[in-house]
């Protein structure tokens, strides 16, 4: 392979649009260096990839058809990473549809799937948890919590996993629930229902702050709020002689009475706490209890209810044909790995060690290429402690390990990396970095073999897209070296597990912006020292708008769905994602490395750009002009001295796309393309390259040959 100079300066002349500036125009530089500071070397093949993700009902069979793996697959993103919606939905995963129950004749427990390779799996589903304390998930977000939902017959019940007398780990994981008032509610009394096992040891507290986000906000314990010697049953307690006031009531559970309900023998039973039905409020003068929480067997109309942890045991009659997600032999099979290792999902938080392992032996015996297993799913974002997750995940990690050979297990799929850690003062202010720090005190960071993020910068999509362009460069350097403060080694690999302009659905999302922020994104990752990065929104899609108005309708997808869910005409970011795979990169799996790039004394750092060597010899610089009004007109030519690797007389192929190639017709949910074409190339073959960059344009220029 060649290798090309230390160092090599090509001038960027660059020329505002007509009417903009007066004078003569603007010189930049754009320094080139081999190699970027951080950069890896990395392969295309495993570096640049899609995710994949759990459907409602249909769904998979929508999705996978031939017409719509085939388009697919022609973006060029060779690693796929398999999302698990059923973590998010609150929900256990059967992934394999036969296996066994842990109380087969009620066909309810716990549930293994089969690790025995039988019928090719085609579709897998989610199982609502009876024993939910959580009002509101993050997939469907149709169930409920059982601590507000007025039947006494119902109960939420902690993970038992986390029980002390399972982890061994020396270190208190109290577990707790909380309730949320619509305004803040004066309380001197609390009803407390439990089921079996019950806390002999918990308090009641309040909390201080103005709101949930308050970093000066505290849990204090009522007066009477700290019991020692609890005995289950129904418990009343006047937890203060003044009511005092505040919007949030948190039962925090010590320590669990250790017994189980009669005639049940599975240790899991007695494991953890159950709680039936919570109340608070006021005592009045003549007796009566007014409660201020609304019960309902409805998320809608409940007071809220969130808790640390959910017991995962269920029953046959719970699976949720909602929530589907494609069986494993069926995505082996669709061609959509193209041969490469993927990135596979389990579940932890819902989920039990024994079907973990049943998962991955299940991989194993049918020799399917994983590369990396990701333990759970975003449990920053929901609100699970991060001490917890850590102690599931050693127990799983030490369960699975070595199963597939040579694959890292790794997570925890950040919601973000700079999630802060939700009403738990006292602990690090950030959720990764208490989550590094539980495993530091075990000794076991190393244990966390790659940490995996998700990446959508913008809740908000209104205003300014070229602002918005523009910050997504700080905003992920900030998350980098927010990992790196967190307590990462830079030798842990880095994954962006999925990415998007926002987990909102919007139009900038199926407009031309949505190519460069992917552009950006994945250029900038890879200069930063990432190994891989996953873009979400895979299969074709339908327009659609979750936040205000003026964010308009356009969903994440590379292509637009017909009516009957299959690829119709190509989006933005499949545009990109062909440049990225076939033109900046060489496609297979050769070496490439990043070279430093930078430009100096741009206008508000306008264009980005990403140059790197690639495996056959030869430079390609991508080019992205995040400006919404400015041309950036740009001249390439390079000093001749020896070992420099761009010369003059080089032939270069320049592929360009933007505003006069694609644009978007707004018409609510029947939104599409107005012009719909690929990127333009043109070959230059002697004299100096110069390179017009409209406004919200990228392109992508390759020099053919390489002096040494």
């Amino acid at each position: 392979m060649r290798h090309f100079v230390r160092c090599a300066i090509i001038s960027l002349a660059v020329m505002l649009a007509a009417g903009v500036a007066a004078g003569s125009p603007p010189t930049e530089q754009l320094l080139l260096r081999t190699y970027a500071a951080r950069a890896k070397p990395f392969r295309p093949n495993l570096a640049l990839g899609a995710a994949i993700d759990g459907t409602q009902r249909g769904g998979v069979d929508r999705v996978l058809t031939a017409r719509n793996i085939a388009a697919m697959k022609r973006a060029g993103l060779r690693s796929l990473s398999y999302r698990l919606r059923t973590e998010l939905g609150i929900e256990a995963w059967h992934w394999n549809p036969h296996g066994q129950w842990s109380d087969p004749v009620a066909r309810q427990g716990y549930w293994t799937s089969s690790d025995v390779p039988g019928t090719p799996i085609r579709l897998s589903w989610g199982y609502r948890l009876p024993r939910r304390g959580d009002t509101v998930d993050q997939a469907n977000d149709r169930g409920y919590s059982r601590l507000t939902d007025g039947d006494l017959a119902s109960f939420w019940k902690s993970n038992p996993y986390l029980d002390p007398a399972v982890l061994h780990d020396g270190m208190p994981h109290p577990q707790w629930l909380v309730v949320r008032f619509d305004r803040r509610r004066r309380i001197d009394t609390a009803v407390l229902d439990w089921g079996i096992p019950f806390a002999r040891r918990y308090e009641v507290q309040y909390w201080t702050g103005a709101d949930e986000d308050d970093g000066d906000g505290r849990w204090v314990t009522f007066p009477g709020g700290r019991v020692t010697n609890g005995r289950g049953g129904r418990a009343k307690l006047r937890l203060a002689g003044r009511p005092i006031a505040t919007t949030h009531v948190r039962v925090l559970l010590e320590e669990g009475s250790g017994t189980a309900p009669p005639g049940a023998s599975d240790w899991r039973n007695r494991a953890g706490f159950a709680v039936r039905e919570v109340s608070f409020g006021l005592q009045g003068r003549n007796g009566a209890f007014e409660d201020a929480v609304v019960h309902a067997p409805s998320h809608a109309k409940q007071t809220f209810a969130h808790v640390s942890s959910t017991d995962p045991w269920h029953r046959a009659i719970d699976r949720d044909p909602d929530l589907e997600q494609a069986g494993i032999d069926r995505i082996f099979a669709s061609g959509l790995t193209a041969g490469q290792p993927i990135m596979m999902a389990t579940g932890l938080l819902y989920d039990t060690p024994d079907n973990v392992a049943a998962e991955l032996r299940y991989i194993a015996r049918r020799h399917y290429h994983v590369g990396r297993v990701e333990l759970g799913e975003e449990p920053d974002g929901q609100y699970a402690s991060a001490a917890d997750y850590g102690a599931l995940y050693l127990a799983a990690f030490d369960r699975v390990k070595g199963i597939v050979p040579g694959a890292q297990i790794g997570g925890p799929s950040l919601q973000g990396a700079l999630t802060d850690t939700w009403m738990q003062p006292g602990v690090p202010h950030s959720w990764d970095a208490w989550l590094a720090q539980y495993l530091q005190r075990r000794r076991r960071l190393q244990a966390m073999q790659f940490v995996s993020i998700e990446f959508y910068p913008f809740d908000d999509t209104c205003g300014d897209v070229s602002r918005m362009l523009i910050d997504q460069t700080s905003m992920l350097d900030r998350a980098w070296s927010h990992l790196s403060m967190d307590g990462w080694p830079t030798s842990t690999p880095r994954v962006i597990s999925e990415y998007g302009f926002s987990a909102f659905a919007g139009r900038v999302e199926s407009e031309v912006p949505s190519a460069l922020l992917m552009a950006d994104i994945v250029g900038q990752w890879l200069k930063l020292g990432g190994s891989a990065a996953y873009r979400f929104g895979y299969p074709p899609n339908s327009p659609a708008t979750q936040k205000a108005g003026c964010a308009g309708y356009g969903n994440m997808m590379l292509f637009l769905a017909d009516r009957q869910g299959q690829a119709a005409q190509p989006m933005p970011s499949f545009f990109a994602a062909r440049l990225l795979t076939q033109r900046w990169t060489q496609p297979g799996d050769g070496l490439h490395r990043m070279i430093g790039a930078m430009i100096k004394g741009g206008r508000d750092h306008d264009v980005a750009a990403f140059a790197l060597e690639r495996p056959d010899g030869r430079i390609a610089i991508m080019l992205v002009n995040r400006s919404a009004r400015l041309t950036h007109v740009i001249s390439v030519h390079s000093q001749r001295q020896p070992g420099v690797a761009v010369q003059l007389s080089d032939p270069a192929t320049v592929f360009r796309y933007g505003p006069k190639q694609y644009s978007w017709k707004e018409a609510g949910a029947q939104s599409h393309p107005g012009l719909d074409l690929p990127p333009v190339r043109r070959t230059i073959r002697s004299g100096p390259l110069k390179l017009q960059l409209d406004p919200l344009s990228m392109a992508v220029v390759v020099l053919h040959r390489g002096h040494s």
